[in-house]
């Protein structure tokens, strides 16, 4: 099938769930990049504390039965999957490069998410890709004075850009999956799936899970109740009734909200020579939505 995105602005209940989400989502980049948790550890534990927690309310659902859900609960899965490559990618970031930074390049993913459609049999509109351009120019720019600042900080551009890929996938899923079961079937799945396909790298990395300081559990709590169940989940409610585009773009605000909360917590600013390139990228990226929204076909 091939549905269409569509322009409908956000109404009724879904205007607090997108402010909540969007406060929740904002406060994710300084929470790790002050927390000392390893990131592995911080991925398994926000997701399957979260997932255990949204799982009573998907069992009460019964959403199981019919093969069209059992089809739904494997896509959500897979969406586990991709959220913990995510993860892993914008955890790393955040501990290389600035909040700023990193955030507004992870932004890119509604390029990316369209780049998916036109290789599932969509198209890229004409008029949008002037947006495409100027968001990829913009990371080549932030990117570069980074690059001459330190290598560090290049290397975790480089993971948020990766980052935004994963969370492209994950995000077109989430919206396919959600026409079947409800958010917390879908949310709990997922979550779940992304501790498990996170666990792994958990061993592998000697990563611990136990015999934090009470100061870093307070973080992962933070992290849990902000980024996990009021940002990703809300989100992923206001999926079943506001398009993909229009909460892609509002996720766009997460770079200001991120960079204020590092500043006040952390006293972290991004250096002065990305600044141009973070608005640019900004603007790029809000360009190629709005341009493609009346045109771009969803994840068949």
């Amino acid at each position: 099938m091939k549905d269409h995105f569509h322009t409908k602005l956000p109404s009724g209940r879904d205007i607090p769930f997108l402010t909540l989400g969007l406060i929740g989502i904002g406060t994710s980049g300084p929470i790790i990049a002050k927390s000392l948790i390893p990131v592995p550890s911080l991925i398994f534990l926000r997701n399957l504390i979260g997932g255990l927690v949204i799982l009573p309310f998907a069992l009460s659902k019964g959403e199981w039965k019919t093969d069209e859900q059992k089809s739904a609960l494997r896509w959500a899965a897979l969406s586990g999957a991709f959220l913990a490559a995510h993860f892993l990618c914008f955890f790393g970031a955040m501990r290389l490069t600035s909040v700023a930074t990193g955030t507004a390049i992870a932004a890119t993913q509604p390029i990316f998410a369209a780049i998916f459609v036109k290789f599932n049999g969509g198209h890229i509109p004409r008029r949008s890709i002037g947006g495409m351009i100027i968001a990829f120019l913009s990371v080549i720019l932030i990117t570069g004075v980074d690059l001459n600042l330190s290598i560090r900080s290049f290397q975790g551009d480089l993971l948020a850009l990766i980052g935004g890929i994963f969370g492209a996938a994950y995000m077109l899923i989430g919206a396919k999956v959600q026409k079947s079961v409800s958010t917390a079937t879908f949310t709990s799945v997922c979550y779940l799936s992304c501790a498990i396909v996170s666990l792994p790298v958990v061993i592998l990395s000697n990563s611990k899970l136990i015999g934090f300081s009470t100061y870093d559990i307070a973080l992962l709590i933070a992290l849990i109740l902000g980024a996990q169940l009021l940002g990703h989940t809300m989100f992923n409610a206001s999926l079943k009734r506001v398009s993909p585009v229009v909460v892609s773009l509002i996720v766009f605000f997460e770079v200001p909200v991120s960079a204020l909360f590092a500043y006040i917590w952390l006293g972290q600013q991004p250096p002065a020579g990305t600044i141009p390139g973070i608005i640019g990228l900004l603007f790029g990226c809000a360009l190629f939505v709005v341009k493609s929204s009346q045109e771009t076909p969803q994840l068949k």
